[in-house]
């Protein structure tokens, strides 16, 4: 899997695309500008996705015993905290965690 935003040029190029955009910039910072909060937060769910794709789910399809399985679903666990901060950082995507 070719990865888009895996060098600091891509995320670059597009928090500079991001921040163009109102519904983006909208959601600034004193801190940091949105955009770049949200195209670093998108590279770290590509990195993620793909180490779930990649090496998780082949990690547990293929164990062969109950350590094995349960070391491979608590590294993908571990996986997922860390998509779940990234979706949660950017305030763009706040709402989808209203409940």
């Amino acid at each position: 899997m070719k990865k888009r935003l895996g060098e600091i040029g891509a995320i670059k190029q597009l928090a500079e695309k991001l921040n163009k955009c109102e519904c983006v910039s909208k959601f600034d910072s004193n801190d940091e500008p949105e955009a770049w909060r949200l195209a670093h937060s998108l590279s770290d769910l590509e990195q993620s996705f793909a180490e779930v794709l990649e090496k998780g789910l082949p990690a547990l399809c293929g164990a062969d015993n109950e350590e094995k399985v349960q070391e491979a679903l608590l590294d993908i666990g571990e996986e997922l905290r860390h998509i779940l901060y990234h979706i949660r950082d950017p305030r763009f995507y706040s709402y989808l965690d209203e409940d």
